[in-house]
């Protein structure tokens, strides 16, 4: 399947690397999504597991068409100039197939590493813009708060310019967003209620686009579906995940349900299962077509799927069923 044969009324459909595949699971699984025709693959960056950047170059270069997408790089983490380095060298050498993530981290992971900012917002806006410059070829001198340059250029700027999207959440860092960069990464669960919220903060940024990650298993048999994601919806009760519960139609429920059981498993446990076709992309390919289109309407470009279940690579070969 190419790019050009994809379901009429849908978003783009893509893939998520698992964090934690096994490594010689790794490129036989980002040649299998490319295979089976998914539009995009989005590599993550979590403290403690594998680079971002090292795992895109990876993937782009055992793949022929397949978009490769990184998220998230933490602003903390890397010097912007240095970061417009790797990113352009990548860019250059598979142009058009490169899509930056950038955000601010997760705030304990980036504490752990003492990075976190005292000012997310403002060190999130000057990073994304800076490196959005450099990779454009630009000379560029800045005197921020926390990006400092005098006058850095890149020597070989690629010739097709990186998106860079914006990996936020929260009313505020969105509406940064929208000013700042070229998209927004949103990270699951992305129902349609969240993606219309998180449009509205965005505000009005032509050609902005929306990309949401979501847990997803598909199964002729929708409960064996459902019991395949139950288990990835645990830290759905906490508090921190409060951008993506509140615009739900039950979302004081589902808080209600996090205090009476504050443990990750024993909350997922609880979850009824009317609750999990809201909170994940589930069921037979039909359905879950249907809930990434509805996802699509509501302003989403792209939808990444995250593959639930022991058997990773069986779980990506039942995702190709909605494509």
């Amino acid at each position: 399947m190419s790019l050009d044969d994809a379901t009429p009324g849908l978003p783009d459909i893509g893939v998520i690397l698992p964090r934690d595949l096994p490594v010689d699971q790794v490129l036989p699984y980002v040649r299998r999504a490319d295979e089976l025709g998914f539009a995009e693959l989005w590599v993550v960056e979590d403290l403690g597991f594998r680079g971002g950047m090292a795992q895109a170059a990876a993937a782009l270069a055992v793949t022929e068409r397949i978009r490769v997408g990184v998220g998230i790089l933490p602003v903390g983490a890397r010097n912007v100039a240095f970061a417009a380095m790797e990113a352009a060298t990548v860019a250059e050498l598979f142009p058009g197939r490169l899509h930056l993530g950038i955000g601010h981290g997760m705030p304990d992971w980036m504490r752990q590493v003492g990075a976190w900012p005292a000012s997310p917002l403002t060190a999130f806006e000057e990073y994304v813009t800076a490196l959005r410059a450099l990779l454009r070829g630009e000379e560029v001198t800045v005197s921020g708060r926390y990006v400092q340059l005098d006058r850095v250029r890149l020597e070989s700027p690629p010739a097709v310019v990186p998106p860079v999207l914006a990996g936020v959440r929260g009313p505020k860092s969105l509406a940064v967003a929208g000013r700042c960069a070229d998209g927004t990464v949103l990270a699951e669960p992305v129902g349609p209620e969240y993606v219309r919220a998180a449009r509205g903060h965005i505000g009005d940024a032509p050609g902005h686009r929306v990309v949401g990650y979501e847990v997803a298993a598909v199964d002729a048999d929708p409960a064996a579906a459902r019991a395949a994601v139950r288990p990835l919806l645990g830290w759905m009760g906490q508090p921190s995940w409060a951008p993506h519960v509140d615009p739900l139609s039950f979302g004081a429920e589902l808080r209600a349900l996090s205090e009476r059981h504050p443990d990750p498993d024993a909350f997922a446990a609880e979850l009824p299962e009317a609750w999990i076709d809201e909170l994940a992309v589930v069921g037979t390919p039909e359905q879950a077509r249907a809930r990434i289109a509805a996802i699509g309407a509501a302003g989403a470009d792209a939808v990444a799927l995250a593959p639930a279940g022991p058997d990773r690579l069986a779980a990506l070969e039942a995702l190709a069923g909605v494509l």
